[in-house]
């Protein structure tokens, strides 16, 4: 399996609005993609920090889902949120219980 990250700097008082949206944008669309399990998004309230977190059967079908373009699809919704340039960051998972 894969993990995609996506770090992302907001105003802390619009974590909920980023939020809502990888759920009702975000997700959907990635479920339509080959490969995709599951999706998290966890913040950190006082620091306006969040990290979208995207877990792929494999790092093929992750990148597969950056080709297509889908990935900065869903990106771009979210630029009136940024406080900072997000940026994005990929790991083996080697350990799942």
């Amino acid at each position: 399996m894969f993990a995609r990250f996506t770090i992302i700097h907001t105003e802390s008082d619009r974590i909920n609005e980023a939020a809502k949206l990888f759920e009702e944008s975000v997700v959907p669309a990635f479920k339509s993609q080959k490969g995709f399990n599951t999706a998290y998004f966890v913040s950190e309230r006082d620091t306006g920090k969040s990290i979208c977190i995207s877990i792929w059967d494999s790092e093929e079908d992750a990148l597969c889902n950056e080709e297509s373009h889908l990935y900065q699809e869903q990106l771009v919704k979210f630029m009136g949120l940024f406080t900072d340039p997000p940026y994005r960051e990929g790991y083996e998972v080697i350990v799942q219980a």
